[in-house]
Order: structure tokens, then C-alpha cells, then sequence
């Protein structure tokens, strides 16, 4: 186990998916951030199936980062409860998990 984490986030447009990974890694949150191309997202919002075009971002950041990583998106983002979601990284390579420890 290590103390990485990968944190995925969705975002309605480009624009804002770059501003929110830009913020993040500006200020040493996270070492990276990918950001995908439109994916095509099925959820149940207040009682009813969804489907919307979304931006989805993986965020490498450290577990001890991850309150910082979510309040920072909180503030950023237009949704009212946007996703935040953490998945520990239980192994890697030790150079590339050094290098992220380095950034944050």
C-alpha cells in the first residue's frame, strides 16, 4: 500500500475541467492531471435517470492531500455536489511514486 491516491472528478465542460486540474496542480495538490475526453455519464439525480456529456479528470495526488484536493474542486466547480471520489493506489512503480510525493 502506498499513500497515493487517484481522485476522479467530472466536470460539464472543458474549460472548467482544465481551470480545476490548472488550480490543483498550481498549487501543489496534485502532481497530474489527466483529462479525458467527453464521456457519456448515466446517474440517478434527484429521483430520475441522467445521461449527460461529461469531462472526466484523474487526479494523482497523496491521501494527505485529499481534504485540500476536495475542498479546492468544492469551491471550483459549478455542481452543488460534484464527484469526488478517492481510490487508494495499493502498488506502483517507485520511481513514478516518488516523483508524485516530490510535486504535492
Amino acid at each position: 500500500m502506498t499513500d497515493a491516491v487517484i481522485i476522479f472528478c467530472t466536470c460539464g465542460t472543458q474549460d472548467e475541467a482544465f481551470a480545476i486540474g490548472n488550480a490543483l496542480v498550481e498549487a501543489r495538490l496534485a502532481a497530474c492531471v489527466n483529462i479525458l475526453p467527453p464521456v457519456r455519464s448515466i446517474y440517478r439525480w434527484q429521483g430520475k435517470v441522467e445521461t449527460a456529456p461529461e469531462i472526466l479528470l484523474v487526479i494523482k495526488a497523496t491521501q494527505g492531500r485529499f481534504a485540500a484536493v476536495r475542498d479546492r474542486i468544492t469551491q471550483l466547480h459549478s455542481n452543488d455536489t460534484p464527484e469526488i471520489i478517492a481510490v487508494p493506489v495499493t502498488d506502483g512503480s517507485d520511481k513514478y511514486l516518488g516523483w508524485l510525493r516530490e510535486q504535492v
